[in-house]
């Protein structure tokens, strides 16, 4: 019988390099590799047959062309040298979080080490994010003597390398180094292929590793494989297959040997079975095209029903039926939603009754199991993820990403504590893997870390820039009873009351609400503090400005009483404006206060007599308006008292004298 690693071939990181590498060549695109996308001879000639061809260094690629990073990734100097050119990076997003961890220890002041082999493009590559500085050390070594001077170290691993040996040299370094910082950087997927590879080695009288003589991982898998099953052969090809025969034989291949190889050796190894099983019988049995539950089959959607799909499994003779649940887990869709009739889709074998000629599907679990090796690589690499909450539960929400739940706990769903989280269920999130349980296929997610990174890119330009006076447009993010508080790019400010409106306000809700969008300028800073003094009113909505510009002395105007004092009363001339009409200027007579006179929101008339508008001061009176009325009324007749009333000219004046000539008549009685 011929047994077949589940882990053969290519790993994500190889594939993901392998497939973008053909569409962008199929795009029409010129395309050039940084080195062979892979180590094996087979791909690297059809690429070539392609056009697509392999440089080692930046300055041989011809212009126009679009570089391609491969898995194995590159140092830093190379990014320097590609400059403007237009380049695709297919760095393994493991290969890259070594990156990241080597560049921000050696800038810390680190010694790095990596354990790994110093030939390797891989560990070339991670050698050029410290300079090339580091101490390399062959991950085959047992002992070795090296002086590692006084800095700390951080260790890391090649990702290929075997775990014994890099646990081993670590315990070494750590006799002579006590300050040391280790990142086990071996990727899951490599860990699991060796697993696999002793395992059937093991049980088998044969075992063959397939892959490119140059592939590091290759390499390991024959050694692994070597010790436990001495008839071990490491072959590129089904050409270069032992012409023996075995009766157990078992098959692995590194992660850069393609699948089509892989079935080439198994149909040739199958000629060398002792036993009747023809080749046939085989081939079928590991293209999976005999349905046993847990295999993975490529249907043809022939029916979409309400609550289940009926997929055509290509010969067998029952069709499976998938489920509405084990299609997806958001609850608002429908089958329509997610496949039509005639889609190929690929699913996942639950059950198979053929006492009741049924055959269960998943593509719920295909879609999970396919997935879970991008959300390790993305738990690893750092990498930003996108989903959607779709439920919420006791604690936090769950999120659909690439086909797996994560959980994100109800403090990480937002900067803020969130009461509602139900609020949330529908609205698509941005996050980051921050735990990752292998065993139990569960991982959490932070949102929270997401916003937090962006609120202090945020801050630190904010802080690079500010000034006083630079005016911003913010948003209102709460309301206090002493002013707002505004987000003006990723950091809080304070508008006072006071500084909200020109008129007095008792709260700022009186003048905006959370979520608006404000003009504001920075009035004062502290960078120690962090606190900032933000300004809202505009000096041309100043009612003492607009005062000044309608007002003048001399004017009559009309104005509304609106407080009254002992020395006078104050009136409003336009809102937050008042003027003062003093107790001597309100009536044309003394008064003992202005209550004798005025009532409280009498509009009345005065004259404008002074104004100081440095010290917000208008005089107003009343009395000069009286007094000019006076000046301005037309004279009356003369009041002639009784006994000088004039004589009519018919009457005569008499007199006593003697020497007095009457000659008037004494006027008729009436």
């Amino acid at each position: 019988m011929i047994e077949t690693a589940k882990t053969a071939g290519f790993c994500f990181g190889v594939k993901r390099a392998v497939d973008e590498v053909y569409k962008a060549a199929e795009g029409g695109r010129r395309i050039a590799t940084l080195g062979d996308i892979i180590h094996n001879r087979q791909v690297t000639d059809d690429l070539k047959a392609r056009g697509v061809f392999s440089y080692e260094r930046v300055e041989d690629i011809p212009p126009g062309y679009t570089v391609i990073i491969r898995a194995h990734g590159v140092g830093k100097d190379i990014y320097d040298k590609l400059g403007e050119r237009e380049y695709i990076d297919l760095t393994c997003p493991f290969v890259a979080k070594i990156h990241r961890i080597v560049e921000k220890y050696h800038n810390e002041g680190y010694n790095i080490v990596i354990v790994g082999d110093a030939s390797h493009p891989e560990v070339i590559g991670i050698n050029g994010w410290c300079g090339n500085e580091a101490v390399i050390i062959d991950s085959e070594q047992s002992d070795f003597n090296i002086n590692f001077g006084e800095k700390p170290l951080c260790i890391v691993a090649q990702t290929t390398i075997k775990k014994n040996n890099f646990v081993q040299i670590v315990q070494n370094i750590k006799k002579t180094c006590k300050s040391t910082i280790e990142f086990d950087t071996i990727c899951s997927a490599t860990k699991d292929r060796q697993e696999e590879a002793a395992e059937i080695a093991a049980r088998s009288d044969c075992m063959i590793v397939i892959g490119g003589r140059n592939s590091s991982n290759t390499r390991k898998l024959y050694e692994i494989s070597k010790r436990l099953c001495p008839e071990t052969y490491h072959v590129e090809t089904a050409e270069e297959l032992p012409h023996k025969r075995y009766n157990k034989i078992g098959i692995t291949a590194g992660a850069s040997t393609p699948a089509r190889i892989i079935q080439e050796v198994v149909k040739a190894m199958s000629e060398n079975l002792k036993n009747e099983e023809s080749f046939a019988e085989l081939f079928e049995q590991y293209d999976q095209k005999t349905l046993n539950n847990g295999d993975i089959v490529d249907g043809q959607v022939v029916e979409v029903r309400k609550n289940e799909v009926i997929v055509d499994l290509g010969g067998f003779k029952y069709n499976g039926q998938l489920a509405i649940d084990q299609i997806t887990d958001d609850p608002s869709l429908e089958p329509s939603d997610v496949v039509k009739e005639g889609d190929t889709i690929r699913v996942y074998v639950v059950g198979v009754n053929d006492a009741e000629g049924k055959v269960v599907l998943s593509r719920k679990k295909l879609v999970a199991m396919e997935s879970w090796n991008k959300i390790k690589a993305a738990y690893e690499s750092g990498e930003v993820m996108e989903g959607k909450i779709f439920k919420a539960v006791k604690g936090g929400v769950i999120v659909i990403a690439d086909g797996s739940q994560v959980f994100i706990p109800a403090r990480q769903v937002s900067e803020r504590y969130v009461s509602d989280l139900q609020s949330l269920v529908g609205t698509t999130v941005k996050f980051k893997l921050i735990e990752l349980d292998e065993r139990r296929k569960r991982v959490v997610g932070s949102v929270r870390v997401i916003l937090e990174a962006e609120r202090k890119a945020k801050e630190d330009a904010f802080w690079a820039e500010a000034e006083v006076g630079k005016h911003y447009s913010g948003t209102v993010k709460s309301l206090t009873s002493f002013g707002a508080f505004v987000d003006i790019g990723g950091v809080d400010g304070l508008v006072h009351i006071s500084e909200l409106s020109w008129n007095k306000i008792k709260h700022p809700s009186e003048v905006c609400s959370v979520g608006d969008v404000m003009d504001v300028y920075i009035k004062d800073i502290n960078p120690e503090t962090k606190k900032i003094s933000l300004g809202f009113k505009k000096m041309e909505d100043n009612p003492w400005v607009i005062a000044q510009s309608k007002v003048k002395v001399g004017d009559v105007i009309k104005v509304k009483i609106v407080r009254m004092m002992p020395f006078g009363a104050f009136a409003e001339i336009i809102p937050t404006v008042d003027g003062l009409i003093h107790i001597s200027q309100i009536a044309d007579r003394r008064i003992g206060k202005p209550e004798d006179v005025l009532t409280i929101g009498q509009e009345v008339e005065a004259k404008v007599t002074e104004v100081n508008w440095d010290e917000k001061k208008i005089s107003l009176s009343i009395r000069a308006l009286i007094e000019k009325k006076e000046e301005e009324k037309p004279a009356e007749p003369e009041v002639v008292e009784e006994d000088d009333e004039p004589q009519p000219e018919s009457t005569l004046v008499y007199s006593t004298d003697p020497d007095v000539e009457v000659n008037a008549e004494i006027p008729e009685e009436d």
